[in-house]
């Protein structure tokens, strides 16, 4: 009798101490308000759950009554200043029941929405942050490249800001720099020519100011690899999927051997496509191939050599 009241004063004292998980004998146990689970930090054995339901508490038995009763708004977007944590006042000039408004109202609801779009920005520092967002956004659009680029490159514009390397340097060319940095990063092909294009600042201001950022925020880029423009310049070209698997095949070969180290990833890439429909015997002329790669002719003739020269080597070896 005496020994189990010792070892069970014991057991409530190491778990008073440490509460130790069943699976891997840690002492990690954490609690999660938000699920209202006790789980083990080190394997995430779960100890302990609450019975939390996170669904609505209406229910919906179709698409329309889901959208109708649902009362959610949009989620958080970093590509917004505010984030999205706003109000909008609709253009249309209708209330709730989609009835017209009279005249008077229709000057009332004017002025709301000036007003409203005024108090937006609180200070000059959240205007020029719309107006770095907005020209993202802008751009993001005109190269066609998915909403998670678009996010990416506003968290880098943010993290800029709130280091304060924007300070010396245009709103435009920081934004352009990291949605450039940003297409590195989530590997969307589009190169500093195609970029360029769609801003409203030079080729050399951009790549200077995306050079600093990527160093200033310890951004680690690998080498764009010249196979990820294949697709879309053989797509824009039209030419067979022949032609495509023999430029990748060329890139890949040339590329074990160290030819396209500091050479433009879209002109390899535009060679690789003119030197594949040579082999495949598919006629395209050079200059289509330059205007689609945003490169010249000169580009493409003296890498297509290159690549052919490293293939023949490759061959006779």
């Amino acid at each position: 009798m005496t020994q189990s009241i010792i070892d069970h004063t014991k057991s409530e004292t190491q778990r008073a101490d440490a509460e130790l998980c069943p699976d891997c004998e840690t002492d990690t146990i954490v609690h999660d308000p938000d699920r209202g689970e006790r789980v083990c930090k080190e394997c995430g054995l779960v100890l302990t759950s609450d019975p939390i339901d996170y669904g609505p508490e209406w229910r919906a038995f179709n698409a329309q009554e889901h959208d109708e009763l649902s009362r959610v708004g949009a989620p958080l977007t970093q590509s917004m200043h505010d984030r999205g944590l706003t109000t909008t006042i609709d253009w249309r000039n209708k209330d709730a029941n989609g009835h017209s408004m009279s005249a008077e109202k229709h000057g009332q609801i004017h002025r709301l929405r000036i007003w409203q779009e005024r108090i937006r920005t609180k200070n000059a520092g959240e205007r020029n942050l719309k107006y770095a967002l907005s020209e993202i956004d802008r751009m993001v659009s005109a190269l066609g490249v998915p909403s998670p680029v678009k996010e990416t490159a506003s968290v880098i514009y943010r993290r800029a800001l709130e280091q304060d390397l924007i300070r010396g340097r245009s709103i435009e060319g920081v934004a352009t720099s990291a949605l450039y940095t940003a297409c590195r990063k989530e590997d969307i092909p589009r190169s500093l020519e195609e970029v360029t294009s769609v801003s409203r600042v030079d080729q050399r201001e951009i790549g200077r100011t995306y050079r600093y950022i990527a160093d200033e925020l310890n951004i680690n880029l690998e080498p764009t690899n010249p196979r990820q423009f294949v697709p879309r310049f053989c797509s824009e070209l039209d030419v067979d999927k022949g032609v495509e698997s023999k430029a990748i095949e060329i890139i890949d070969q040339t590329t074990e051997q160290g030819l396209h180290s500091g050479k433009s990833p879209t002109g390899f890439a535009a060679a690789a496509i003119y030197a594949a429909g040579l082999l495949c015997e598919e006629t395209i002329p050079q200059r289509a191939v330059a205007e689609t790669a945003q490169t010249t002719v000169v580009t493409v003739r003296n890498r297509y050599r290159e690549q052919l020269e490293a293939i023949d080597q490759t061959a006779t070896t």
